[in-house]
């Protein structure tokens, strides 16, 4: 009888501590020119109780910040690091648990060299909710602005996005690339044959998503060897991208995230 109580006292308190957690938003503040804030991102900076913000944010997006919440500048520029990213971490967690809106603005986009993927894991294993507000990445946004179109059918047909240095401070070239492919759904048996004779792992993470950001969002994950047999079994209409590589895994774990979420 004992253990059952205390059994009911421990969930209540589990309950009670998620209830008390904020909500945390990786926004993509784009390139710098404010204009390129997508409108999702403008939402919600305007309603943020705290914004913790990255030394590449212009100061022309930092005076959109509304008066009343608080701004901490957590910058890493190279050679002078504000605060280490394990700090960063902690920080957003200890925001999540005092505010009910919390704000990781950084430049670009959160995804792409912008360690959004660090802070979701951590955020994650420790319960907090978190959404992902994409931006322009500077390579999409800096090309569009000298007017180079990065992709061009009469000049090649794929786009490798590569990191200047590793986080060690060296630079190194790409032992695991992620892969992701457009429209690639009625190739994806030659794309998996192909990616194979490369030496690429037949158990290497895949993820295909259809109708990507849209209410409808589908996302399916697996792994290479299964790639085709997902592409057969895609039954929405609409676009669908198919990434392949270590990251890939994400989804999945997100998708087992969400369940616990909605059991709880």
């Amino acid at each position: 009888m004992n253990s059952k109580k205390t059994l009911s006292l421990n969930t209540k308190q589990s309950e009670s501590n998620q209830q008390t957690l904020g909500k945390v938003w990786l926004v993509g503040g784009g390139p710098g020119d404010p204009e390129l804030l997508t409108i999702k991102a403008m939402r919600v900076l305007s309603e943020a109780d705290i914004v913790l913000y990255d030394s590449l944010i212009s100061e022309e997006i930092l005076a959109m910040l509304p008066k009343k919440c608080t701004r901490i500048h957590v910058g890493k520029r190279c050679g002078a690091h504000k605060m280490t990213q394990v700090d960063i971490q902690k920080l957003l967690l200890t925001s999540a648990r005092k505010y009910g809106k919390v704000v990781r603005l950084k430049g670009g986009d959160p995804f792409i060299f912008g360690r959004g993927g660090e802070e979701l894991e951590y955020l994650m294993k420790h319960g907090v909710e978190v959404d992902i507000v994409p931006g322009i990445t500077a390579a999409g946004g800096c090309a569009a602005a000298a007017k180079i179109p990065l992709t061009h059918r009469q000049y090649g047909n794929a786009l490798m996005l590569d990191s200047g240095h590793t986080q060690f401070g060296d630079y190194e070239p790409s032992q695991n690339p992620t892969r992701v492919f457009y429209m690639g759904l009625k190739q994806a048996g030659m794309i998996t044959a192909r990616l194979l004779g490369d030496g690429l792992n037949e158990s290497t993470p895949v993820a295909l998503i259809a109708n990507g950001t849209l209410p409808n969002q589908e996302v399916h994950t697996g792994v290479l060897m299964d790639l085709p047999r997902l592409a057969e079994r895609y039954s929405a209409s609409g676009p669908a991208l198919i990434i392949v590589g270590e990251v890939a895994a994400f989804a999945a774990r997100n998708q087992i995230q969400m369940t616990r979420q909605a059991v709880a």
